[in-house]
């Protein structure tokens, strides 16, 4: 499940504070309108004298002001001084690199001002040294740049009870030949190295791609794959699953920093990863402009080659059990060519998937929307993903689908599975708007989905069988998640199915297909378009 912690909200509520500290004429502010008032008062005492008076009034105010800009002291001189200054300051801000993006070389640089993640930066001589759960960076004798720093590379920074779980770093710098770093070099690496933690939320498909793959791909996206990757808390799993996506981002195997005792030398080492929001990537933040669409491509480049030996072997069996049911029952064969033709009418329709759930949240009436789906034109297919589902089988699914429906909750991850233009459909229990909005709504929206989420009422919940039709849990959830996180999940995540309305349900899949069908019309004009525009 997501843990809803409010990150975002935080960092407005910080920026809207830092802008009120920042007025440059608030201290010149009191003068400034005395100065304005009593302009004011000589020109409503002159409109009698007509437009001439008016005229002399503007011009001996513009004299006015020139003087007072140039006599040295005066308050409008300050303030206009410091509004340019604010002017330049604020470029300069705008065009600076970020915090220990410019490192000199025998440097360790810290960036702590972010509220999600540390970053920090070594670059020289940096040595790994797993026993001591520590990175050297060598310097020449008698140096004095001495540093010694402690990170823990993991993006949920502000959640203390996670993050003493991530196994901590020391970042050391030390002259050669200090006894307590590593003397010499088993692997020496021409190319910089990413240090990061596959540890503390895994096995929660949201965190592994909001906290771990898209903050892996912002910091290391501009190496071109020229990177080394140094796991802590390494997971033969974790490596089975996304083994696809690393390769998409280093051409080098990863390092199991605990289990590999050798000493590995890098000339750059990052510790930490970048992130930027939820399940989002800032193109303001990235080279070249790259987008969550960008990661998306990647996406598709990691698993197309599973997916065509996916295909192939499907391919493969299929003609192996036709061949078997030809050589059994010649009659068979009239009958599998009017199938084939069913099914070559069937694919022309769009295809809906729905990502079940066991448990929590579940869709108690699952078939009769299977039904209804079927009933409003579309091909349907139930997905329930598991830990061991293969990712490049989620993804194929997906990717090929034109709708996808789900409940609230970590596996609404894989819309990012899904090509844009095409619909996800969020079903929002009690008591989880903000988090279906924050967490996927806004974050499906980027990435060029049509979102529409399908709030349930009371009715549709099985909460309403258990308290009085006025409790606040049925009527002002609100009120509920604002005694606290735990309140929240023993409530609305832990103890909440849906039993969907379907005359209300049917309305959203006849506006998904409708979606479907415009953007197809939309494709096939295109299309016409392009071939008439080709040279005879």
């Amino acid at each position: 499940m997501v843990h809803h912690h409010r990150a975002s909200l935080l960092v407005h509520q910080q920026r809207k504070g830092e802008a009120a500290a920042q007025d440059p004429l608030q201290a010149d502010g009191g003068r400034m309108k005395e100065l304005r008032g009593r302009l004011a008062d000589y020109a409503c005492h002159h409109r009698k004298h007509g437009h001439d008076a008016l005229l002399r009034m503007l011009a001996g105010f513009a004299l006015v002001t020139c003087f007072l800009l140039l006599l040295p002291g005066s308050p409008v001189s300050a303030a206009m001084d410091e509004l340019l200054q604010l002017g330049k300051r604020t470029r300069h801000d705008e065009e600076a690199p970020p915090p220990c993006a410019d490192v000199a070389n025998g440097t360790v640089c810290c960036d702590r001002s972010a509220l999600r993640s540390d970053v920090c930066v070594m670059r020289g001589d940096v040595r790994t040294q797993g026993a001591s759960n520590s990175l050297f960076l060598l310097l020449r004798p008698n140096s004095s740049a001495a540093a010694d720093e402690r990170i823990r590379p993991y993006t949920r920074k502000w959640e203390s009870s996670i993050m003493s779980t991530i196994d901590e770093l020391r970042l050391r710098s030390a002259p050669e030949g200090d006894a307590a770093a590593p003397a010499r070099c088993d692997v020496r690496h021409g190319i910089p190295a990413v240090v990061l933690s596959t540890g503390g939320y895994t096995g929660n498909v949201y965190h592994e791609f909001n906290d771990g793959i898209i903050p892996l791909y912002i910091t290391a996206r501009h190496y071109n794959k020229k990177v080394v990757f140094v796991m802590l808390e390494y997971h033969d799993w974790w490596m089975t699953k996304y083994g696809h996506i690393v390769e998409q981002l280093s051409d080098y195997p990863p390092i199991d920093f605990a289990n590999d005792r050798r000493t590995h030398c890098f000339p750059e080492a990052v510790v930490g990863l970048r992130i930027h929001d939820e399940l989002a990537i800032d193109a303001a933040r990235m080279p070249a402009n790259q987008t969550i669409q960008d990661f998306r491509q990647m996406l598709d480049d990691a698993h197309r080659g599973r997916i065509q030996t996916i295909i192939e072997e499907e391919e493969e069996e299929a003609a192996a059990a036709a061949a078997a049911a030809a050589a059994t029952a010649p009659a068979g064969i009239e009958r599998r060519k009017q199938q084939q033709h069913r099914g070559s009418k069937r694919n022309d329709r769009p295809r809906l998937v729905i990502v079940s759930r066991n448990g929590s949240r579940a869709i108690e009436n699952e078939a009769e929307l299977v039904r209804a789906a079927e009933g409003a034109g579309f091909r349907v297919a139930v997905l329930q993903p598991r830990q061991d589902t293969e990712l490049a089988k989620m993804y194929r699914a997906l990717n090929a689908s034109d709708v996808m429906v789900g409940v609230h909750g970590a596996a609404m991850t894989h819309f990012l599975f899904m090509r844009p233009g095409s619909v996800f459909i969020q079903v929002v229990p009690l008591g989880t708007d903000w988090a279906a909005e924050t967490y996927y709504g806004e974050p499906a929206r980027r990435l060029g989905l049509r979102y529409m989420p399908y709030k349930i009422l009371p009715s549709e919940s099985s909460l309403y069988g258990q308290y009085a039709k006025d409790d606040p849990v049925l009527t002002d959830p609100n009120t509920v998640n604002a005694m606290g996180w735990q309140v929240t999940k023993q409530v609305y995540l832990d103890g909440q199915n849906v039993s969907l309305d379907m005359a209300r349900f049917r309305l959203q899949l006849r506006q998904a297909y409708g979606h479907w069908a415009a953007q197809r019309q939309r494709r096939r004009a295109d299309s016409g378009n392009t071939q008439r525009r080709r040279p005879m």
